[in-house]
């Protein structure tokens, strides 16, 4: 009869599974740029575990941080790739060339789980970057996020959402590393959503898809059901909602194209308004003669330098 291992020799097996994993070791490339590919910063059983990547420059650091969050309507999108108007290369050659690191992060679609599932995930995402911060070759005080189309409204909520903030503890949640600081010293939101209740007006325009494939509609798949019947839930999950006196926001810099037809220009106005009007700090910079993702716009690695000097002047790159 075959005898069982001595207990030392037994793999460590804990269960549930540990909400977090440690950052894997770091490849180091010909430049001196420290990647950490595909940490799993939080888990929850059913789903898929939540991925980051990590990019360091080369040098001591601790260097400050960008988040950067995906767009694809909150349905669809991957952290390695950004939209198809803006090279990979040029986004991160472009942060870590301002001596930027880049966390780039995956999070739960809107099918897999409704809101406030997104922001539960960045807010994890941020909570597992402080708390390895030392390991990672980050600054934990120097934190900001930059989201694009459905990743800017997300950048947005992670920017204004907290203790403060009205249902602040339900919409910050507790997975992966369950409890600490999610505040960012900077946003850069290009093309979010700011007021679904407002937004629900807009007619949406019909997405292309493959033969046999039915794209529901966005707003009601984040929310679960139409913003009609889920009012305050809209109200939630707008970054408006949470712009109030006291609240103290980060600066923001907003870039939207002035044709954009899926995400209209007004949605950025609206955040800049409400900004203004509690002495935040904004900028709004309108992309003339494009369209969702900057299409037809030939200024994107403009936009690009514009976006990474806002998150080094307002983190302290270099300092």
């Amino acid at each position: 009869m075959t005898q069982a291992p001595p207990a030392a020799d037994m793999p460590d097996m804990t269960w549930p599974p540990p909400p977090y994993q440690a950052p894997v070791p770091p490849v180091t490339d010909e430049h001196g740029i420290r990647r950490h590919d595909g940490i799993t910063y939080a888990t929850t059983p059913g789903y898929r575990p939540r991925l980051l990547d990590v990019q360091v420059p080369a040098g001591e650091g601790p260097f400050p941080a960008v988040v950067w969050i995906h767009g694809g309507g909150w349905m669809d999108g991957d952290r390695r790739y950004p939209p198809p108007t803006v090279p990979a290369a040029l986004l991160h050659g472009s942060v870590l060339g301002a001596g930027l690191a880049l966390v780039s992060i995956d999070y739960r679609h809107s099918l897999e789980a409704p809101f406030p599932a997104q922001l539960h995930d960045v807010k994890a995402a941020i909570r597992y970057v402080r708390k390895f911060a030392g390991i990672l070759g980050i600054d934990p005080d120097r934190i900001g996020v930059w989201g694009e189309s459905a990743g800017g409204h997300l950048a947005a909520l992670a920017g204004l959402v907290g203790p403060h903030s009205a249902d602040g503890e339900a919409l910050e949640g507790a997975h992966g590393v369950g409890s600490g600081d999610t505040a960012v010293r900077a946003v850069v939101d290009w093309y979010g959503i700011s007021d679904l209740v407002s937004l629900s007006a807009h007619p949406m325009p019909e997405l292309p898809a493959a033969p046999g494939v039915e794209f529901p509609d966005p707003y009601v798949a984040l929310l679960g059901a139409p913003v009609a019947e889920r009012p305050d839930l809209a109200r939630a999950a707008s970054p408006v909602t949470h712009v109030t006196e006291g609240s103290d926001p980060p600066p923001f810099l907003l870039v939207h194209g002035r044709q954009d037809g899926l995400v209209p220009y007004s949605q950025s106005e609206l955040l800049a308004e409400a900004l203004t009007q509690v002495g935040g700090e904004v900028v709004l910079e309108p992309v003339e003669d494009a369209d969702h993702i900057f299409l037809g716009s030939p200024d994107v690695p403009q936009i690009v330098a514009d976006s990474v000097a806002f998150l080094a002047r307002h983190l302290g790159a270099g300092a």
